[in-house]
Parts: C-alpha cells; sequence; structure tokens
C-alpha cells in the first residue's frame, strides 16, 4: 500500500513537473489582428537628462548616437521625445525656453533640437513628440500656472513646432500638455489647425489615464481633438474607460529606473506586458540616456549611461540591447497579433506581423526580484524554468525556419550575455510547430527578419573623475558655438548661456550670462537663487575663482560656490559654501544657498556694473575668500557638507555675467 502510494505521487510529480512537458500556445493571424505597433522610444529632458551628452568629442558622440538610434545596429529606437524647454528645474537640470521673454524668439536654444536632427539624420522613419514640464514665467502671468490664458500657452507651444519646421527642417508628429482640463487639448486642435499643423497628433494628458478618460467618453469635441491616451509609468495596465475610447494607448513615460541587471529585467518586462495586460501600443523610457552628473536625482536612470565627456567614456547597459529585441525585427506600423499573453510557468510572449509574411516573437521570463522597476510597486508573482511549444497557423504556416535572438540576464554567476544570435530555428514541417526550452531571466526573439546585427565600437576611454585643474574663459562664444550653454555647467536653475558682451571693449567681451529673470511655472521646485553646478560631487579640498558681473543695481548678488550637495528636484535645500557679493557693497559667506546660515559677512565695495574677480578656499573645516586678488574674509568655519560640486549663480532671477572660471583641486 505504501508502495503504491509512494509511486502514485512520483508518478504525479512526474507528470506535473517534468520540464520535457511543454505548454502550448497557438501564433494564428486567421483569427483577427489585435493593435498597431506605434514604437519604442527614449525620452530626453524632464530635464536635461542629456546634459552632458553634446560636450562628448567624436567619435565617441556619434557612437553614442549610433547605439541609440541607428537602425539594425544598437537600440534603433523608433520614438524620441523631448522637453520643450520651459527655463525651469524639471528633475535634473534646466533646458532652454525658446521664448525667455514674451517677445523674444531663439530657436536655437538648447540641445534638443540637435539631438531630434541627429535621430532624423540616423533614422528618418524616427516619431518625434515634444512635451512641456514647465515654461517660462511670463506664460503664467506672475501665477505658477499656465492655463489662465490658455490662449497664450497654446500659441507658446505652437510656436516651438513651426520652429522646429522652420529652423531645422523637423516634423514634430505628436505634441503632449500635461494637464487634464479639456478646453486645453481643444485649444490646442485649433490653434494647431489654424498654423497649417493639422498632422500633428496631440498625447492626453501626458500623465494619467484619469480623470482624461472619461472625458473622452463623453465630450466628443475633445475626442475629436485627441488622438493617444498617454500615461506615465501604468505598470503595464490600463483602465476600462481608456479601452472604450478605442483610441491609442501609450506608455508615454516609463522605466525611470538604474540601468544595472535589474534595470534591464524591469525593462524586458514592460516591454512585453505594457501590451499583453494594458493594449498599450508604445513604451517610452524616461530616460534616453543618463548623461548628467550621477549624483543628481535618478543617476543612471537611462538606456545606457554617457556621464564622462572629459574621457570620452560610455557604457552601453543591458537596456539597450532588450530595446533591440523587438525594435530590430519590428517597425511601427506592424500589428500585434491577438494570440498574446502570459506563459504558463510565468513570463509572457508578443507576437507582431506585417501582413506581408512577417514575424517576431518575443519572450521574457524576467522573474519578480530581478525585473523590478522604480515604480508603480511591483505584485509577487512566480516563473519558473519551462519548455514551451508554438504553433504556427493562418498565414504563418508555411515558415519554415526562424532566426534566434537570446538574452540571459544570469545572476547566480554574474556572466550574462544580451543579443546573442544563435543557429535559426527549423519550423516542424508537419504541423508548423517549435519547441523552446526556457529559463528564468531571458529574453528571446524568434523572427523571419534576417537583418538584425550587434552593433559594436572599439571601448571607449576608460572611465576617470572629472579634471582636477579646469579653465573656461567662455571664449568659445565668438565662433558662434553649436550650443547655447558651456560644457560640463549643469544649470538647476536659471539658464546659463553664452553672451557677447558688446558693451566691453576690454577683456570680458565673451562671458556665460545668466538669462532668466522671473519665476518660471514648473511643477518641480526651483529654487529662489539660480545655480549652475560643474565638476566631481566627491571634492573635497579646492579653489574657485571666477569673474563676475552684476547687472541689477543696489539688489543684484552673484556667488561662487563650493562643496555643494544637491540639485535636481532638491536644490532648494542645497547646502555648501557660498562666497556671494551684491551691488549694495557687501558680501556674505554662507552654508546653505537661501542664505540663511551665515558663517562670514561685511563690507565688500561690489556694485553693480563692474567686473570683480572672486576666490574662493575651502580645505578642510576652513574656508578663505579674496575679492580681486585681496584678502576679504577667511578661516571661515566649515562645518559640512563634507564634499560637492563647484558653482555659479545669483542672488535672485536676475541677469549676470560670468568670466575665467576656474578650479584647482588639492
Amino acid at each position: 500500500m505504501i508502495y503504491k502510494l509512494s509511486f502514485a505521487i512520483a508518478l504525479c510529480f512526474s507528470l506535473c513537473f517534468d520540464l520535457s512537458i511543454a505548454e502550448s500556445y497557438v501564433l494564428d493571424d486567421k483569427i483577427g489582428l489585435g493593435r498597431t505597433f506605434d514604437g519604442i522610444g527614449g525620452l530626453s529632458g524632464g530635464g536635461a537628462t542629456s546634459r552632458l551628452l553634446v560636450n562628448y568629442a567624436e567619435p565617441y558622440r556619434s557612437q553614442i548616437l549610433d547605439y541609440l538610434f541607428k537602425p539594425n545596429f544598437g537600440a534603433s529606437l523608433q520614438i524620441l521625445k523631448v522637453e520643450i524647454g520651459g527655463d525651469a528645474q524639471t528633475t535634473d537640470g534646466t533646458e532652454p525656453s525658446h521664448m525667455h521673454y514674451e517677445n523674444d524668439e531663439n530657436f536655437f536654444r538648447g540641445y534638443e533640437w540637435w539631438l531630434m536632427r541627429e535621430a532624423k539624420k540616423r533614422n528618418p522613419n524616427i516619431t518625434l513628440i515634444g512635451l512641456p514640464w514647465a515654461f517660462p514665467g511670463w506664460v503664467g502671468h506672475g501665477k505658477n500656472w499656465p492655463y489662465d490664458f490658455p490662449d497664450i500657452t497654446a500659441s507658446y507651444v505652437v510656436s516651438w513646432i513651426l520652429g522646429a519646421e522652420q529652423y531645422h527642417d523637423l516634423n514634430i508628429d505628436y505634441v503632449g500638455v500635461c494637464i487634464q482640463f479639456n478646453f486645453v487639448h481643444c485649444l490646442l486642435r485649433y490653434t494647431l489647425d489654424k498654423s497649417g499643423l493639422e498632422r500633428v497628433r496631440i498625447i492626453a494628458s501626458d500623465n494619467l489615464w484619469q480623470p482624461i478618460t472619461y472625458s473622452l467618453c463623453v465630450d466628443q469635441e475633445l475626442a475629436d481633438a485627441v488622438d493617444v491616451i498617454g500615461a506615465h509609468y501604468p505598470g503595464t495596465t490600463t483602465v476600462i474607460e481608456a479601452l472604450k475610447t478605442q483610441k491609442k494607448l501609450w506608455s508615454s513615460e516609463d522605466y525611470s529606473t538604474f540601468n544595472d541587471e535589474v534595470g534591464g529585467g524591469c525593462w524586458a518586462r514592460i516591454l512585453n506586458q505594457n501590451y499583453v495586460n494594458g493594449l498599450m501600443t508604445a513604451t517610452i523610457s524616461w530616460n534616453l540616456v543618463a548623461s548628467y552628473y550621477e549624483d543628481l536625482p535618478f543617476g543612471r536612470d537611462g538606456l545606457m549611461t554617457a556621464e564622462e565627456p572629459w574621457t570620452g567614456n560610455y557604457v552601453v547597459e543591458s537596456p539597450i540591447w532588450i530595446t533591440a529585441h523587438t525594435t530590430q525585427f519590428s517597425q511601427p506600423g506592424w500589428t500585434y497579433l491577438q494570440t498574446v499573453g502570459h506563459l504558463v510557468h510565468g513570463g509572457s510572449y508578443v507576437a507582431l506581423t506585417d501582413s506581408k509574411g512577417n514575424l517576431t516573437v518575443v519572450i521574457e521570463t524576467m522573474t519578480h526580484d530581478h525585473s523590478v522597476c522604480i515604480r508603480p510597486p511591483l505584485l509577487p508573482f512566480n516563473v519558473t524554468a519551462q519548455n514551451v511549444t508554438f504553433q504556427l497557423k493562418g498565414s504563418f504556416a508555411s515558415i519554415k525556419e526562424l532566426q534566434v535572438w537570446q538574452s540571459k540576464f544570469d545572476f547566480k554567476t554574474k556572466k550574462p550575455f544580451f543579443f546573442k544570435k544563435l543557429s535559426p530555428l527549423k519550423v516542424n514541417i508537419y504541423d508548423g510547430s517549435f519547441t523552446l526550452s526556457l529559463d528564468v531571466d531571458e529574453v528571446y526573439t524568434l523572427t523571419t527578419i534576417s537583418t538584425g546585427q550587434k552593433g559594436t565600437y572599439p571601448d571607449p576611454p576608460a572611465s576617470g573623475p572629472f579634471p582636477k585643474v579646469y579653465f573656461d574663459d567662455f571664449n568659445v562664444g565668438k565662433s558662434n558655438p553649436s550650443f547655447s550653454e558651456a560644457p560640463d555647467f549643469a544649470d538647476q536653475t536659471g539658464v546659463f548661456e553664452y553672451y557677447i558682451n558688446l558693451t566691453d571693449p576690454g577683456p570680458h567681451v565673451f562671458t556665460l550670462r545668466q538669462v532668466v529673470t522671473q519665476m518660471p511655472v514648473t511643477w518641480a521646485t526651483d529654487a529662489d537663487q539660480t545655480i549652475s553646478v560643474i565638476g566631481d560631487y566627491k571634492w573635497q579640498n579646492l579653489t574657485v575663482m571666477c569673474d563676475v558681473f552684476m547687472e541689477t543695481v543696489k539688489t543684484g548678488g552673484v556667488f561662487i560656490a563650493v562643496r555643494v550637495d544637491k540639485g535636481g528636484q532638491s536644490v532648494r535645500s542645497a547646502k555648501g559654501v557660498f562666497f556671494w557679493v551684491f551691488a549694495d557693497g557687501s558680501y556674505k559667506v554662507t552654508n546653505d544657498l537661501v542664505g540663511k546660515t551665515v558663517l562670514a559677512e561685511g563690507l565688500s565695495g561690489t556694485r553693480a556694473y563692474g567686473w570683480h574677480t572672486l576666490t574662493l578656499t575651502v580645505e578642510g573645516e576652513y574656508a578663505t575668500g579674496l575679492l580681486n586678488g585681496y584678502p576679504l574674509w577667511k578661516n571661515a568655519v566649515v562645518l559640512g557638507p563634507k564634499n560637492g560640486w563647484a558653482a555659479i549663480g545669483t542672488h535672485s532671477f536676475e541677469l549676470a555675467q560670468f568670466d575665467n572660471f576656474a578650479v584647482e583641486v588639492k
């Protein structure tokens, strides 16, 4: 009896858990097709996430761009979404507006124009999207709200789209507005049409599923205006009302996760399951490339890392190759099959076709702990090794062979590999089936497309710290520079641009100027002071020197700083050592950006419209300051922070100039 019971248990165990028993799945287009695939993309901005990329020397900058955009090479991205700069802090820095003031237009500020041109150069079919995260202060008429005068806001956004076309030959395909108010989208549609931009489509609300989806169901004018419902970090799910609208559903901002292997696993899981669970036909990564100082918020939350223009080092992270599993073998306009879904023992699969005989299947088996994204929380689930059999039916029944690409996140032996081409897989000629043995934490692509390629370049230079001796006289401004910002400076509040000072016949003709004179409209928290950081966050003992020029009589003020410990959304609470001089003839040394913790103060004799040279030295717990080469104060006691960036800035949103910036680290 015991023998019979043991045999029965063993038999059951064998039948239930024997991996040789394969679960079966059908891939069939005869029963109809699913939704149209719109692409996978990256997001530059929200904010200043590509800031350091532009400062890379060739050939490294072009190599990075190839890994991102070049078809059949790396990520082969199909969508590029950029920030419409608003002069405001929007996560990791500020991006300049094309209209600092109401009567001002300049479509050559910043680097997003350049980035879009480079993407188009590599992939002429790439979809371009613009979205404002913030607005210059004049749009809000003194309020931190841009929609009291929606006609002004709509005209501001449309002017950016027109400028892209007129000055850069860039046709923007979609525009988003992060707002739930129906009248804003309708007015934007009207303004676009009136400007001859009927082809430009609107994404709403480019934030949350609700309440915009409910409004689309009850407001026909709004439904006519909006083309895509875009949600941020949807957790692979949507809402019933969104499905009822029959609109395109996009994850218009997603990922935002540290780009190690767990981050790559997050990306693999959501690329498939955004469609399997939520019928989302496009997924866009925030961010495109982690090209900002890593100690700013959300460091390395990009598809790849390029944060050292001073060495040329960059890292092609796993999300690049996970993206390639889809983008190199299916294009926008292809269609998902209805036969997609979850695997019995965990993981998911999607299948796409061009309706011309081609088929691409992407399978992922990411486990819970190896695919956690930064948001939203991920509920528990199980994935185990399994055998799977797929049967090709309908127009796919005649397929005889499939190309195979594999990525394996190996968290046990720490020997992963990504986007490896395997031998072609023969399809059973009798029943159109094929079987795979899947381990956990893998991604497979099986496809009729034979053009896939794992692009490669020679290794970039080795990683290294920011130079300990640094100098910039900003004289590149005299040679019509390609970008409006000085290399390596990362504006955190305000905008610092190259400037030609025609009123100065002396050595300060070409300078760096802070140009924002009004608090911008933003969802983040700008400081009341402007500040741009530079250098190595680990810097402790150093000297910073800079020539400064105030343009506001009596109330103006500027500073240089060291050991600045915060930026991005936390910039208001930044601490460090700040050496200020003011146009009323005084100076102050503070331990914080807001200027409340005073270490020293007194008279300086400084005035507006005159150049002054500030020198700040910090060593250990003591700081000393020079004005025009002469000691002004010394041995101020600094208890913290112990390290941080160097910085320049102004006392308020005011015009001021900087020249001959120098750093020497001890």
